[in-house]
């Protein structure tokens, strides 16, 4: 948990921000009382790229070839 007075905060609260969404607590304080926390409202949502797994995924070229353990059944 990083806490921190509302100077120091108001200096620093784009870092302060990305620190909150990457998880870490920070609590910002006034007359040495807690006063405010900063947490995500919700986690972002990326969206989907597509092809963005293109070259990650490779099918083997026995793929649909029948297993040795399943040949009495067939």
């Amino acid at each position: 948990m990083q806490q921190m007075n509302l100077a120091e905060a108001s200096k620093n609260l784009p870092d302060l921000i990305e620190a909150a969404l990457s998880g870490e607590e920070i609590v910002i304080t006034k007359d040495d009382q807690p006063v405010v926390k900063l947490t995500p409202v919700s986690s972002v949502k990326r969206c989907r790229q597509p092809g963005s797994a293109k070259g990650l995924v490779t099918i083997s070229d026995d793929f649909d070839e029948p297993l040795e353990d399943f040949k009495d059944y067939m």
